[in-house]
């Protein structure tokens, strides 16, 4: 009896830790991290990281990455994402925005690596060409991956001028150097 009132009260403690109630609620608005096309006309390459969703955001982070190239008026945001494969979708995705540090679903995202000017430029068509590869485009797995720390991970071992460093509880970021 007392196991399952400790898990009772661990799983009521874990489901109220989340600031959002539901997912289609919480926010998606723009940080004001990432420099603006309008004004940033150099090249530019961003990694975010924000907390996961509801109580996952205690233990793990959701990571994507961004490009723009020079002169451009919009970002490329390319991202891991579990819920397109459960639609029949590819897990990897890619758009097109002037907001690539948006919230994660309430979550304010941090700037993992940003890099703006020639060596930007130099770098993106490598980006591009390793997205173009990722093995595992069409997967997610929480845990232990590919899940989307997995992605730029292997992003970053792909191109390693980028000396990337993904964050410690970026979970599923070991999976890249299976």
């Amino acid at each position: 009896m007392t196991k399952y009132l400790g898990l009772l009260f661990i799983t009521l403690f874990l489901s109220a830790c989340s600031s959002n109630d539901s997912w289609r609620t919480a926010s998606r608005e723009p940080a004001g991290i990432a420099p603006s096309p309008e004004e940033e006309k150099d090249a530019v390459i961003e990694f975010y990281a924000a907390d996961a969703f509801s109580w996952r955001g205690w233990f793990a982070v959701h990571t994507w990455v961004a490009t723009k190239e020079k002169n451009a008026a919009e970002y490329t945001v390319h991202e891991v994402v579990g819920w397109r494969v459960d639609r029949g979708l590819p897990a990897l995705s890619e758009y097109k925005t002037t907001t690539p540090d948006r919230y994660w679903f309430g979550a304010k995202p941090e700037k993992v690596l940003s890099i703006i000017g020639p060596k930007a430029e130099a770098l993106i068509p490598k980006i591009n060409e390793a997205v173009k590869r990722y093995p595992w485009a069409n997967e997610y797995t929480v845990f232990p991956g590919p899940n989307s720390n997995t992605f730029p991970t292997w992003i970053g071992l792909q191109v390693p001028e980028l000396n990337l460093d993904m964050p410690f509880n970026a979970i599923g970021s070991g999976y890249a150097d299976n």
